[in-house]
């Protein structure tokens, strides 16, 4: 029984600490601002100008001129501010981000990352991803632990094109959660899940504490 989507948020909601300033990528990472601790305080950063985001909207009560990175609609807090896109880009190049969210497709066992290029599709380019890999203080990958086909998504080496190059601290799968330093460290399995269904899903070598 592997984690479903909604508890692999969960979970990473959990590594998101008290006084963070926090920036959730484009898909299943958005999601992550559904399961906030009330008793931390944690700031939401977007790539496209705000500075303090509010849970999903209500079905019915959505103000289509407040989005994020992803063009979802989102809502605003009392604190939220707004600002442009170059001065959100200077917060997250400057170096002001604790901890930054984002999807994959590949995570090497280096840290080094692959989540924009999708071969045989068109892509618009690596985006905001670049700058916060190299901007922020940690990067945190959240993904499925296979792709579609059942390839392993934590390989050696990355075959797809990169966004950066050893930046990725933390892997959270839907098989556990996984510490990138001097290779890969298992810090935590799923429910239910075994040693053995990892290792079989994996591809780089993993470490067992």
């Amino acid at each position: 029984m592997a984690w479903n989507r909604e508890e692999m948020c969960k979970r990473a909601a959990l590594e998101l600490k008290d006084g963070y300033y926090v920036n959730l990528g484009i898909g299943m990472p958005t999601l992550v601002a559904n399961y906030l601790s009330k008793k931390k305080n944690i700031t939401l950063q977007s790539e496209n100008g705000m500075l303090g985001m509010g849970e999903f909207p209500i079905k019915g009560e959505e103000d289509p001129d407040l989005i994020n990175a992803g063009k979802q609609t989102i809502t605003a807090l009392p604190e939220t501010s707004f600002f442009s896109s170059a001065d959100s880009f200077a917060m997250i190049r400057g170096g002001h981000i604790d901890l930054s969210i984002l999807g994959a497709m590949q995570v090497s066992k280096k840290g080094d990352l692959a989540n924009w290029m999708i071969p045989g599709k068109m892509v618009k380019g690596m985006g905001g991803a670049m700058d916060l890999v190299a901007g922020v203080k940690k990067v945190l990958v959240l993904m499925e632990h296979t792709a579609k086909d059942g390839t392993p998504k934590i390989v050696n080496k990355c075959n797809l094109p990169l966004t950066g190059t050893s930046v990725v601290n933390m892997i959270i799968t839907n098989l556990g959660v996984f510490d990138i330093d001097q290779g890969i460290s298992v810090l935590e399995l799923a429910n239910n899940v075994t040693k053995e269904q990892v290792i079989n899903h994996t591809e780089a070598e993993l470490i067992f504490n």
